[in-house]
């Protein structure tokens, strides 16, 4: 597979599309959050956003959830649109894969253990373009 670079796209026409099977879901959402950026603020997003939805379930306060959830969903388009350049992953798959990705790219990263998963996806860094 092609190495994501800043002159080759990340995309194919629609790779989503192929993919059936969670397991062969995790390379490509890689390739979609190649932008250290991207990473940087779905961590940021994952970890402010689980602790809010977690507080308003323990105060059952469904508002602060619903909103903490439509929140969620607008930074992560938002860093897609304007950081990556693509639409987020969830769009085309369940979006329980990306929720369950998001939290393991965080758990990754706090490994240290997520170069080894980019290499091994194809991505090579990626800043500005």
């Amino acid at each position: 597979m092609m190495p994501c670079d800043k002159r080759v796209s990340c995309r194919k026409d629609n790779p989503m599309e192929d993919i059936k099977r969670y397991k062969d879901y995790w390379p490509q959402y890689l390739r979609e959050h190649s932008r250290p950026a991207t990473r940087a603020s779905h961590y940021f997003q994952t970890t402010l956003g689980g602790l809010a939805i977690l507080y308003s379930l323990w105060t059952l306060n469904i508002w602060m959830l619903l909103a903490t959830l439509v929140v969620i969903f607008i930074w992560a388009l938002l860093t897609h649109l304007l950081i990556e350049k693509n639409k987020p992953a969830a769009a085309t798959h369940p979006f329980w894969w990306s929720v369950l990705n998001d939290i393991r790219m965080l758990v990754h990263f706090a490994t240290g253990t997520l170069e080894a998963e980019l290499r091994a996806a194809g991505v090579t860094q990626r800043s500005k373009q």
